[in-house]
């Protein structure tokens, strides 16, 4: 059970890093970021923030691929599989 518990933080870990990723490569703030999704500047930080509790369902991460303009599966690819690809 306690493995499993990793697993889960391990992907919203992966989650929260390829929020900021896209967002910083886009060149927005939290705070646009925020404004575009429909969300609240806190909500976006706390999603981001590297030692917070994490729970955010998948329509959140759905609306906030769509404000960063990004494919959805692009979020959940962990760095491993980025070095896959090239």
């Amino acid at each position: 059970m306690k493995n499993n518990n990793k697993q889960d933080n391990d992907i919203y870990d992966i989650l929260s890093k390829n929020i900021k990723k896209y967002r910083k490569e886009r060149h927005m703030t939290q705070a646009q970021l925020a404004e575009k999704s429909e969300y609240s500047h806190e909500f976006i930080r706390r999603i981001e923030a590297p030692n917070s509790k994490k729970n955010f369902s998948l329509d959140a991460v759905n609306n906030i691929a769509k404000a960063l303009e990004v494919k959805i599966d692009l979020l959940f690819k962990s760095p491993e599989e980025d070095d896959d690809d090239k």
